[in-house]
């Protein structure tokens, strides 16, 4: 019986034992799970990362603003090129004919336009002259009229005196006729009447006869005005003749203005055959040789400017939240994966890759499964890529960025 209760006492405390170890095991592991979950939350907290990233470059495609046919070419695929390096020429013949015929084009509607101008300068200038001189004719024949006019009422005046006078003489040579053949007066008295008479009639005969010499000056006058009056009407139509030639200058000058436009377009188009590279860069996809003819607008070849890569990282919409303009990001590429590049958030896209996609998704239709989305974030390098390091168009990268400093936007400023 001792010894069964020895053997109970000796168990119960064994089991204690182990109760004891169970419990600190458990409390070991706890902690550790805790300590764990802070260093994880921790770490993972002050960042968000993604290998969702790839190298994208704002690359150039060169085309041609002209059809032709290739007769050069500089650069094969790979080269660096220079921005403003001749890449390409395209023949030159039609376009350098098509200057050389805007320029003949133009130098005979210029000279024509001096012609034209030379002619109105003329006809101005006749114009005054004709109308000056048909002024003054007028003027003087306007004068004379009225001299002629005044002079014919000044005669018909004195006929009108001498008329009264020549009948008073004839009343009294015939009275004094009547009394000399009476014998009541003397032959010298009835002479003296006579003569009076006569004298009477012959001032009067003299004005009559003056009078119509003056009126066939009058109407000579009056005849000269109306020439004069001609030459000036038709010195003053050759205004119409000068509007009409200012009509046809103005014509000449909006043809001499459309064909300088013509050359310009001409000698635009064959700069167009020497094609230069707009940015400095690497050449790609050359899609050309020598003798193709091209067409306006057709892809040539791209250049590929790998100084200024960078990385567009495509987040999930739940890792946004704290994301800001100007946050630090390393970034690694699967091509070098234990070098780390440097660089900083520059912007957040406006909307999801799905959202701007060719055939964006419906969702209103009903057949809708939730998918977590994902937004573009642009980051810049810090510096160029090194040369043992270079990136190149599309590489996979794998981008962490840093989020604890929350002091940049979430948009970028307005401009």
């Amino acid at each position: 019986m001792s010894r069964e209760l020895e053997q109970i006492s000796q168990n119960g405390i064994s089991s204690l034992r182990n109760n004891h170890r169970l419990k600190r095991v458990l409390i070991a592991f706890i902690g550790f799970i805790t300590l764990g979950s802070l260093i994880w939350w921790f770490y993972t907290s002050r960042y968000v990362r993604t290998d969702n990233a790839y190298v994208v470059a704002d690359s150039a495609t060169v085309s041609s603003r002209i059809p032709g046919r290739v007769v050069k070419i500089y650069v094969e695929n790979d080269d660096s090129v220079k921005e403003g390096m001749l890449l390409l020429e395209i023949d030159p013949s039609d376009y350098a004919l098509k200057v050389q015929q805007s320029e003949a084009n133009l130098k005979a509607l210029e000279e024509e336009l001096n012609l034209r101008r030379a002619s109105l300068s003329y006809i101005e200038t006749t114009m005054t002259a004709n109308v000056d001189a048909a002024k003054a004719t007028l003027k003087i024949a306007l004068d004379r009229e009225h001299q002629a006019q005044k002079k014919i009422e000044e005669i018909e005046e004195k006929r009108k005196s001498a008329e009264a006078d020549l009948k008073q003489a004839e009343k009294d040579f015939r009275r004094f006729g009547a009394l000399y053949d009476q014998r009541a007066i003397s032959e010298r008295e009835l002479d003296r009447t006579r003569t009076a008479y006569k004298k009477a009639l012959a001032q009067y005969e003299a004005l009559s006869a003056e009078l119509a010499s003056a009126r066939i000056a009058l109407s000579s006058a009056k005849k000269e005005t109306e020439r004069a009056q001609a030459q000036l009407r038709a010195a003053e139509a050759q205004d119409l003749q000068a509007q009409m030639e200012r009509h046809r200058i103005k014509n000449l000058e909006a043809q001499v203005e459309k064909a300088k436009a013509e050359l310009e377009l001409a000698k635009l188009q064959l700069s167009y055959c020497k094609i230069f590279a707009p940015i400095s860069g690497y050449v790609a996809q050359r899609r050309f040789q020598v003798g193709d003819w091209i067409q306006t607008g057709q892809p040539l070849l791209a250049i590929v400017p790998l100084h200024e890569v960078y990385v567009e990282a495509n987040f999930k919409e739940t890792q946004l939240k704290n994301m800001r303009i100007g946050q630090r990001a390393e970034i690694r590429a699967d091509v070098y994966p234990r070098y780390v590049y440097k660089g900083r958030v520059i912007g957040i896209r406006a909307g999801t890759g799905a959202a701007f996609s060719l055939l964006p998704p419906e969702n209103a239709t009903g057949n809708w499964i939730k998918v977590v989305q994902r937004v573009p974030v642009k980051i810049a390098l810090d510096e160029p890529p090194p040369s043992e390091y270079p990136l190149r168009v599309g590489l996979s990268l794998e981008v962490k960025v840093y989020t604890s400093d929350r002091s940049g936007s979430k948009l970028k400023e307005e401009r």
